[in-house]
């Protein structure tokens, strides 16, 4: 006689969830995929050839030789000019942000060498309050440009934004005009651009610096465009084609000019400055 009994519980029915330290669902084909395998692909899904996405440090490990050999605006923080509250106070939204990413702002921004050349790079991290364009944005990016002038190396910024960041208003909309007269004043010393365009890549990210590259670059599946579909669809009262914002379909009608999915990232940009230095 056994002096215990287990009930054995029906399996039918039950939802097993993946261990998050060991295992991650891939959002384009729904596989479950183990976490090491895909940090060893760049975080590319194996099977469908998704696009995770990653870090601004993960990025510049990416790109760059050695990473960067010193870096702009490293110190600046993001102040809080218009005392904006919505469900939480700005402030708290950035010291919240500081401690999950562990940067001060939503882009890196330095020196390095890609293929042994000078290159001054920003980086953009979707992580910290989605990548949007403040203040702190504005002057890096300004920052990075007028130091690849007095360098004359070429500039590289890779883009993940939802857009202007709304907490800082108009502040935040300047940035736009500030980015795009540093990439007047890069262009005037015959100096190349190289803009990356990740997922997402929206607002006035988009309608700024994201765009303005001697060449845009695309990673498949990216998200690129200023209004969203469904504001776009509200708005003009018409039915959206098919993929509409994609990578792929703004490739199609002359918007970006290649896409080159993460592996080839660093061989393809290299290849470009060869060229266009």
């Amino acid at each position: 006689m056994a002096w215990f009994r287990k009930e054995k519980q029906p399996l039918i029915g039950q939802k097993r969830e993946l261990a998050a330290d060991v295992w991650e669902k891939c959002d384009g084909c729904g596989s479950a995929l183990f976490v090491r395998r895909l940090e060893e692909n760049a975080r590319v899904c194996p099977e469908c050839g998704y696009h995770f996405r990653i870090s601004a440090s993960d990025y510049v490990d990416l790109l760059f030789d050695d990473g960067f050999e010193l870096e702009f605006g490293r110190d600046l923080r993001s102040s809080d000019p218009l005392g904006f509250v919505d469900s939480k106070p700005y402030k708290q939204r950035i010291k919240t942000a500081e401690a999950r990413v562990g940067t001060h702002d939503a882009m890196l921004a330095g020196a390095g060498r890609i293929d042994g050349r000078l290159v001054c790079g920003g980086i953009m991290d979707f992580e910290f309050i989605g990548g949007s364009m403040g203040s702190v944005v504005g002057e890096k990016i300004a920052r990075l440009l007028d130091g690849a002038v007095e360098r004359s190396a070429p500039a590289l910024i890779v883009s993940a934004s939802g857009g202007a960041r709304m907490q800082e208003g108009i502040f935040s909309l300047m940035q736009l005009a500030k980015s795009s007269a540093g990439l007047h004043r890069l262009a005037e010393a015959g100096l190349p651009y190289i803009s990356i365009l990740t997922h997402p890549t929206t607002g006035g990210v988009t309608a700024s610096f994201a765009m303005l590259g001697d060449v845009n670059i695309a990673e498949p599946g990216a998200l690129i465009g200023f209004a969203g579909p469904r504001v776009i669809k509200e708005t003009i009262r018409q039915d959206l084609p098919d993929g509409f914002q994609t990578a792929e379909f703004l490739h199609e009608h002359g918007m970006v000019d290649r896409i080159v999915p993460r592996h080839a990232l660093k061989e393809t940009v290299s290849g470009l400055l060869a060229h266009m230095c």
